[in-house]
């Protein structure tokens, strides 16, 4: 994983004993213990970190992806041009939106190779 100047890092955050066997199918994900007797929920230290406030990176820094560019979302050619007009093609990555569908995803793919705008998402056209 690339780390950008001035992001901080942080431990993984995951569910206790992710790893066991009778636990395959809990995912790779967090969430926060609630048991009465849970040793994470009390916070001893041979659990590991859970998340909070003091991990978070200066706000200056939040969603910034490690290309070191913000992601903007579009949903037609039209929008995708206006930004790139006015910001530029390279202030932003783009992401085509979830619920266009696949002929004018292509179009807005096409659109962006000819403005040199990068799309994050287009190997889903």
């Amino acid at each position: 994983m690339i780390f950008m100047a001035g992001k901080r890092s942080h431990p993984k955050f995951n569910v206790p004993n992710l790893g066991a066997k009778h636990r395959k199918r809990v995912k790779d994900r967090w969430r926060k213990q609630r048991g009465i007797d849970n040793k994470k929920r009390i916070k001893k230290d041979f659990m590991g970190a859970e998340p909070n406030i003091g991990y978070g990176n200066p706000e200056s820094l939040r969603g910034i992806r490690a290309s070191g560019k913000r992601l903007k979302t579009v949903q037609n050619g039209r929008e995708l041009q206006t930004i790139v007009q006015k910001e530029g093609a390279d202030a932003y990555d783009f992401a085509i939106g979830h619920a266009v569908s696949k002929r004018k995803r292509a179009e807005i793919a096409e659109l962006a190779g000819n403005l040199g705008a990068k799309i994050v998402n287009s190997g889903r056209a």
